[in-house]
């Protein structure tokens, strides 16, 4: 039976061993809601991570563009040089550009190029520099671009640049992007394609990947 307390003030109170515990049971929530609130908190945190992983991409590729539209204004040959500078190859700019090998050689010895050409270099020099100025762990951006994306493949970001997807290249050089998804992304079939071609071979300059016999 609860116990009856008369107070200073003349009202009175009941005492009960059980009315913790029943306050307890009442105010705090159940192991069930607990799951369902973390679960909700879960789903916004990964709505939130995609929402501004998107914004990230939208801020990077305005910013290319931008810094693409400033550096056209410089000729050919200027372009060039810098690339060459970063110790991009001549073949390595054709690809990127979209042309052979004598037209760059051509555009080096001051043969005027078409604007789209121009624009294209433009293009390269400009994500060179943002990588390098927004992920300062790469260290040699043009290195940087013909390593393999993983280990056993022999995708490089110079391949995924050159298929026009410069955001994932962004991504890669952020080092946030998972290097599976982007390969998935870039060619479904990569697995079937290198799983047997090649083979990792240690040496004194590190890892690298050999064509087998």
């Amino acid at each position: 039976m609860p116990e009856t307390l008369t107070r200073t003030d003349g009202a009175t109170a009941v005492s009960n061993s059980e009315a913790p515990q029943r306050l307890t049971q009442t105010e705090a929530p159940s192991l069930a809601e607990l799951t369902e609130a973390a679960g909700y908190l879960d789903n916004r945190a990964k709505l939130l991570h995609d929402d501004t992983s998107e914004l990230h991409v939208d801020v990077l590729m305005t910013e290319w563009q931008k810094s693409t539209s400033g550096l056209v204004r410089l000729d050919m040959t200027t372009l060039l040089g810098r690339l060459a500078s970063l110790g991009f190859a001549w073949r390595d700019v054709a690809r990127l550009v979209g042309v052979s090998v004598p037209a760059v050689q051509k555009w080096r010895h001051g043969k005027p190029a078409k604007g789209e050409s121009r624009t294209s270099a433009a293009a390269i020099l400009a994500a060179c520099n943002m990588i390098t100025r927004h992920y300062p762990l790469v260290q040699d951006v043009a290195q940087w671009f013909e390593a393999p994306v993983r280990l056993g493949c022999p995708i490089t970001p110079l391949d995924i640049y050159a298929a026009r997807m410069v955001d994932k290249v962004f991504l890669l050089a952020s080092g946030k992007a998972d290097p599976e998804a982007v390969l998935n992304y870039f060619d479904q079939d990569w697995r079937d394609k290198y799983r047997d071609d090649f083979v990792v071979v240690r040496s004194d300059d590190g890892l690298s990947l050999h064509p087998k016999d």
